[in-house]
């Protein structure tokens, strides 16, 4: 259950990283390629009006060692508020929901209709790092917890993009990521895709598409709704 848990973080992280710089800007004129103050800028600017966002995702971990690769799909919405709220809807190939609010996890499983509650409060910094990594936060906070590096422009399905390199600052991150490359759509400013490299060589790629800003999410849609009967299960 642990090892469930920590990639559901790792999915926290992929989601908060994937959605950080918020409300498209205008694209930039000219075909000079841009430079990290420009990416940044840009960044830092969308996240400043970044309210809710909702998007189309898809995950794929892979394990190096016994080359295997496994894929989820789904959905991921966001709602900035005091205490950020976090709805991951997992479609395919196993449903499950997993719901960030506060300083608590639920991950619902429909199949078992059983719902996983965790405790995140002695876990606050480090789920506060994938926070900040993202969610509305200047990218000033980012560059406190990493190392941002520009490595070149680069096309991806047709998208030409930024393509950013992160090292972790903090030992509480590095001790998870050795790296993490960020690509940045250069009409909209808004990340194509990520990849996240551990330690012994695995990685985990997410890819965003259909993504929308700032539509209202009322707060029900950050309430679990499980069939009735769903058993409670304290995890920590």
């Amino acid at each position: 259950m642990r090892k469930a848990f920590k990639s559901w973080t790792r999915v926290l992280l992929a989601g908060a990283l994937a959605l950080a710089v918020g409300q498209p800007a205008p694209a930039r004129k000219g075909k000079v390629p841009a430079d990290l103050p420009e990416v940044l800028s840009q960044m830092n600017e969308a996240a400043k009006r970044l309210k809710t966002v909702s998007a189309n995702l898809e995950y794929t971990k892979v394990t190096v060692l016994v080359n295997d690769k496994s894929t989820e799909t789904g959905q991921i919405l966001y709602r900035k508020t005091k205490n950020p709220e976090i709805r991951i809807d997992i479609q395919k190939p196993d449903r499950k929901v997993i719901l960030f609010k506060k300083n608590k996890a639920e991950i619902y499983l429909p199949k078992i209709n059983q719902i996983q509650e965790y405790d995140l409060e002695q876990k606050s910094g480090l789920v506060q790092q994938f926070l900040l990594l993202g969610f509305g936060q200047e990218t000033g906070e980012l560059k406190k917890s990493y190392s941002v590096k520009y490595l070149k422009e680069e096309d991806l399905e047709g998208d030409a993009t930024a393509l950013l390199e992160l090292l972790p600052r903090k030992e509480n991150i590095a001790t998870q990521l050795v790296k993490i490359q960020l690509w940045i759509s250069e009409e909209s400013w808004l990340p194509v895709q990520q990849k996240f490299f551990e330690s012994d060589g695995d990685y985990f790629v997410a890819h965003y598409t259909g993504v929308k800003v700032n539509r209202a999410l009322p707060g029900s849609t950050f309430e679990l709704k499980p069939a009735p009967g769903a058993k409670r299960v304290k995890m920590n």
